[in-house]
C-alpha cells in the first residue's frame, strides 16, 4: 500500500499544479473554462484517494494523528505531496 500512497501523491501533486498553473489561467486569461472541469474532477479525485490512502496507512501503520496531520497538510500546499513522497515515503519504501 506504500507504493500505492507514492504514486498517488505523485499524481496528487501534479494534478494541483496543472489545476493552478494550466487549468486556472485558461480558464480566467483565456476563457477556456473546458480544460478546468477536467483537470478538477481528475484532481479531486486523486485528493479523495490521496486522504483515504493517507488514512488507511495511518491507521494500518499505526503512526498517529501527527503523521496523518502532516499528510493532509502537505495535500494543501504547492508541491507538497512531492516533498511527503521524498522525506517520508521514498526512505520507508527503501527500508522495505
Amino acid at each position: 500500500m506504500l507504493k500505492a500512497f507514492s504514486i498517488t501523491a505523485i499524481l496528487e501533486g501534479v494534478s494541483y499544479l496543472m489545476l493552478f498553473g494550466l487549468g486556472m489561467p485558461l480558464k480566467y486569461l483565456a476563457q477556456m473554462p473546458e480544460p478546468n472541469i477536467y483537470i478538477g474532477y481528475a484532481h479531486g479525485f486523486l485528493f479523495i484517494a490521496y486522504v483515504a490512502l493517507a488514512v488507511l496507512l495511518t491507521m494500518e501503520r499505526k503512526w498517529g494523528f501527527k503523521m496523518f496531520s502532516i499528510f493532509f497538510i502537505a495535500s494543501l500546499l504547492p508541491f507538497g505531496t512531492f516533498y511527503v513522497d521524498k522525506k517520508y515515503l521514498k526512505p520507508m519504501m527503501a527500508a522495505g
